[in-house]
């Protein structure tokens, strides 16, 4: 049996369940989501200030920088960015000099990218694209937390029918398809 001072340990580390009506779990779920969201705004926010480098622009760098060979549409792909937004972002890398272009000699609508000397020391001082305290707390828990995160949030994916969408890894509320905020900082 428990002793009481184990009970009122497990009833600390127990979360309580919020005093919602139970009908009203989407407005927690909302909550929850619009925090997350300003989270991630906040600590995108800090890259840009503190790295002079953008979420979409990290993740593109350290996309072309994983892999020998990529093509801009696979890179498209990989951050799950539309391919027009990779062009801008790639256009701004390469002004930098962190990246270089090049067609492919024997088709040259394929462009291949690399990273340059400059861009391979920003991805090896470059910070987590996730928030600093996230990434270490999700490092912390098992594995079968980890992946029940992963799941429930995907989850939440498939419930508002979102699975289709292009989104980045990294969320950006006033980031669509059709809008490039890197370009453009008023919403379409």
């Amino acid at each position: 049996m428990c002793s009481n001072t184990d009970k009122e340990i497990n009833d600390q580390n127990i979360e309580k369940i919020p005093d919602v009506p139970k009908e009203r779990y989407d407005l927690l779920v909302l909550q929850s989501l619009r925090r997350i969201i300003r989270a991630v705004d906040l600590h995108s926010k800090q890259l840009k200030s503190k790295y002079e480098i953008t979420s979409p622009q990290l993740l593109c760098l350290l996309g072309i920088a994983e892999e020998k060979f990529i093509t801009q549409s696979q890179l498209a792909q990989k951050v799950y960015l539309s391919p027009s937004t990779v062009v801008g972002i790639l256009d701004r890398l390469e002004k930098r000099n962190l990246i270089v272009r090049e067609r492919d000699k024997n088709d040259r609508r394929v462009v291949h990218l690399s990273t340059t000397k400059i861009g391979k020391k920003v991805v090896k001082n470059a910070p987590s694209p996730l928030q600093e305290n996230l990434a270490t707390a999700l490092a912390k828990l098992s594995e079968l937390e980890q992946s029940t995160i992963v799941l429930s949030l995907k989850r939440i994916v498939d419930l508002m029918e979102a699975k289709d969408l292009e989104a980045a890894p990294i969320l950006e509320t006033n980031q669509t398809e059709l809008h490039d905020p890197e370009n453009d900082p008023s919403p379409t």
